[in-house]
């Protein structure tokens, strides 16, 4: 008896190779063809290493917002106050203006916006996605009242979803070709709304 042939590919390769696919064409539009030539693998890996295509998409996501959520969690810890990082944040997105990066847009806005309608796993873990990056800005948002910036009478929840909601917005403008100047007057006025 022989033993099975080894795999010979690196699944973390892989499913990042997955992953740049699906950010760049969405989960509809990405066809088991183009995914097999990202990841170099044959269908029958595919389907062996990682299930159909569905579960492929949910394993891309799971890395896409797990990579984010962690640096976004690195970056408020380590900010001397929770201002300070969203400031950060919201400019530096705006000054991605006309770049690569602005033209592929947020993988997890991307496929809210596609699937949001939708039933089943893909968009239930878009929406899922959507509320661990509304949870992180209600973190910011409770620190920064601690610290005196935000008044603490706001509703910090409300807060959150203003600011997921004007991410998704200024990514979706980022994505359509807005320039910088556009962008960052736009975070100017949210930071203002901010402090208020």
């Amino acid at each position: 008896m022989t033993r099975g042939r080894p795999i010979s590919y690196s699944p973390d390769e892989a499913a990042n190779a997955a992953m740049q696919v699906f950010w760049a064409r969405g989960y509809e539009s990405a066809s088991t063809r183009d995914l097999l030539e990202a990841m170099h693998l044959s269908r029958s890996s595919l389907y062996q290493a990682f299930g159909n295509k569905e579960q492929l998409f949910l394993e891309a996501l799971r890395r896409y917002r797990e990579s984010l959520l962690g640096r976004l969690v690195r970056r408020l810890e380590a900010a001397p106050s929770a201002m300070a990082f969203l400031e950060t944040l919201f400019r530096e997105t705006a000054q991605e203006a006309g770049s690569d990066r602005a033209a592929l847009g947020c993988l997890i806005f991307n496929s809210a916006s596609e699937l949001g309608q939708h039933n089943g796993l893909p968009s239930q873990h878009a929406r899922q996605s959507i509320a661990a990056i509304t949870a992180l800005f209600q973190q910011a948002v409770t620190r920064a009242q601690a610290e005196g910036d935000i008044a603490p009478e706001r509703d910090a929840a409300a807060l959150a979803s203003y600011l997921t909601m004007s991410m998704a917005g200024l990514r979706t403008l980022l994505k359509s070709g807005a320039d910088a100047g556009q962008a960052e007057q736009a975070v100017e006025l949210l930071l203002d709304g901010l402090r208020r």
